[in-house]
């Protein structure tokens, strides 16, 4: 925007370009307010932006016109203003319309922050779901015959910690992290509510940088950001108000409760607690002043992020481990592998997520990675997928992502390795494969940049009772790797040039190479599935035609089966389980607290 201040309307000669401007008036601020009232007339976003915030509010620049022009009492030299632009130029009259009105939907504002909930999710139909017969055995397991077991209610549990005050935090958790809630609360007693609170307090840490609206400058946001572990983990009457949205929003409002199970922790817990919380929130107060808009700057950059929002909490669970007594005191110092597990994770969010991080003005692909493919310079190119250039130009860039992500797999699968407690192991692993699943569920899928892709939610209960052991998940990251590469190859055959096949095949056969000998020992049990599932289809059939439900085989059918399935999934499950020379055996949390007495 250029300003020019001068006596009268003749003194200036105005030619602007027609391609870029509309129209010319000369107009008081009185007019220039009702113009902007009439909704027949659109302006430039910046230009409403600016007007409503610094042109023509009072005290504004046009109240002095002599001040503002000749001194610095208006410039800020020091923030960065992020503008979101109005309704009207996302989807309405404006000619942004066409790439963002499609992928915006209304979303429900009071759960989650920014664009969350308001991308289109690509889903499958609930028929594609169902011919998935595997996934509805797991489905029926997971539901009525196997399910992940709570251990809240655990004599502990209740005789150490306040009854009130923790049911608000697995409330909240269950609201904040549904993934994460199941498997944090299948954890043993001894450490269950050490997670649980380390996940929370870091998630209400999260919930002020992710807010870009309730701090008045940087400074102010950096500031709570640097003394939340003075205030928030050392004060009991701490909250705070009017940051976040919905569950977020109430969790920092409500957090004297979570403060409250805090204290009851032992001290090592609370220390490594304090610990991460500071180091994570300097990371998050070095980025707070990087424009992010366009993505981090380069992959070194996007390594440093990942680690400071997801690599740290891996390093705060080796050392709670460590310190439960469950896991070998050595983890607490698997530094490394501890961070390139949370890296994993973070990556493949970070990948799915394209469309809402880019929508919501912070994003985190590398630029170094994604400007070798945008024609325009610009990040948002991608989303354009009617192009057929920026189609291509955009699979090309994201497989490249993902397969930067699948490098990590080989120390993800160390550190699986290196566990010895059986919900410990399936606390860490149950995220990962379902990593490795979402990663093969991107690669090479133009949905990523046009909504948000996600699993079949029957995938994501197979995957959680397959995920018992090494061999079963080493079997998961073995056909998922498959997947990837035959997905690779097949665009390969067909003449499409990715830059990244090359690095995307080795990468799949080093997964493949790491994961054969284990994954070998499941293949065998799951060829009792498809015998059992015809036999439970066909006995289902049969029955349906004697049952009441007339006219609805589908249903006994499907119930049938499931239980049959559901059979097979227990035998496969408990088939694979032995140990092997190569792999110790998990023990349970009992089973290691009574060796250690």
């Amino acid at each position: 925007v250029l300003f020019f201040t001068v006596p009268s309307k003749d003194a200036i000669t105005l030619k602007p370009h027609p391609d870029e401007v509309d129209d010319v008036k000369w107009v008081s601020k009185a007019k220039l307010l009702e113009m902007m009232d009439d909704k027949s007339l659109l302006f430039s976003p910046w230009f409403r932006l600016i007007a409503y915030r610094w042109l023509i509010p009072d005290g504004g620049w046009w109240d002095d016109l002599s001040k503002t022009m000749t001194t610095d009492v208006h410039c800020d030299y020091v923030n960065i203003h992020c503008f979101d632009p109005p309704m009207e130029h996302m989807g309405g009259g404006g000619d942004a319309g066409p790439v963002w009105s499609a992928q915006l939907e209304d979303g429900d504002a009071s759960k989650k922050q920014g664009a969350y909930g308001k991308i289109k999710t690509h889903t499958e139909s609930k028929l594609a779901q169902l011919i998935h017969v595997d996934e509805v055995f797991s489905a029926v397991s997971l539901l009525y015959i196997n399910p992940l077991k709570s251990n809240l209610e655990n004599d502990y549990v209740t005789n150490k910690y306040d009854a009130d005050d923790l049911a608000f935090c697995d409330e909240i958790l269950c609201k904040v992290s549904r993934s994460f809630a199941a498997v944090i609360r299948q954890l043993p007693p001894t450490l269950l509510v050490d997670v649980l609170i380390f996940y929370l307090v870091l998630r209400a840490l999260d919930t002020i940088e992710d807010d870009m609206k309730a701090f008045e400058s940087n400074d102010v946001k950096v500031k709570h950001l640097m003394s939340f572990h003075k205030t928030a983990l050392a004060d009991p009457e701490w909250s705070m108000d009017g940051v976040g949205e919905g569950d977020e929003k109430r969790l920092l409002q409500e957090f004297p409760k979570c403060h409250s199970v805090y204290a009851a922790l032992d001290e090592q817990s609370r220390r490594v607690i304090a610990d991460i919380t500071l180091r994570m929130a300097t990371g998050m107060a070095e980025f707070v002043g990087k424009d992010l808009g366009q993505g981090t700057a380069d992959v070194p950059q996007y390594n440093r992020y990942c680690h400071f929002v997801a690599g740290l909490v891996g390093e705060g669970l080796s050392r709670l481990f460590a310190v439960s007594g469950l896991e070998k005191p050595s983890m607490a110092k698997e530094l490394h592998l501890s961070d390139q597990m949370g890296l994993f994770l973070q990556k493949t969010n970070i990948i799915r997520d394209y469309l809402e991080d880019y929508v919501d003005g912070r994003a985190f692909w590398p630029k170094s990675v994604w400007s070798k493919y945008s024609k325009t310079g610009d990040l948002g190119y991608f989303a354009n997928q009617t192009d057929e250039e920026a189609a291509a130009k955009s699979l090309c860039c994201l497989n490249e992502l993902v397969t930067d992500a699948l490098e990590l797999v080989p120390d993800c699968l160390a550190y699986l390795s290196n566990l010895q407690c059986k919900e410990v192991f399936r606390f860490c692993a149950i995220p990962q494969v379902m990593a490795i699943a979402t990663l093969d569920k991107c690669y090479a899928n133009p949905n990523v940049f046009t909504g948000v892709v996600k699993i079949r939610k029957g995938m994501s209960c197979k995957l959680i009772n397959d995920t018992n052991d090494c061999p079963g998940v080493h079997s998961t990251f073995h056909a998922f790797a498959q997947s990837i590469a035959r997905k690779a190859r097949k665009a390969n055959k067909a003449g499409v040039e990715d830059p990244s096949f090359e690095r995307t095949i080795k990468a799949c056969d080093t997964i493949c190479e790491l994961t054969a000998a284990e994954a070998s020992k499941r293949m065998g049990a799951k060829d009792l599935l498809l015998p059992l599932a015809l036999v439970g289809l066909s006995f289902a059939s049969y029955s349906s035609t004697k049952s009441p439900v007339a006219g609805k085989p589908l249903i006994p059918a499907l119930v049938a089966t499931g239980l049959l399935g559901a059979a097979a999934t227990k035998i496969v499950g408990s088939s694979g389980s032995s140990s092997s020379s190569s792999t110790p055996a998990l023990k349970s949390a009992d089973t290691i607290t009574a060796d250690r007495e």
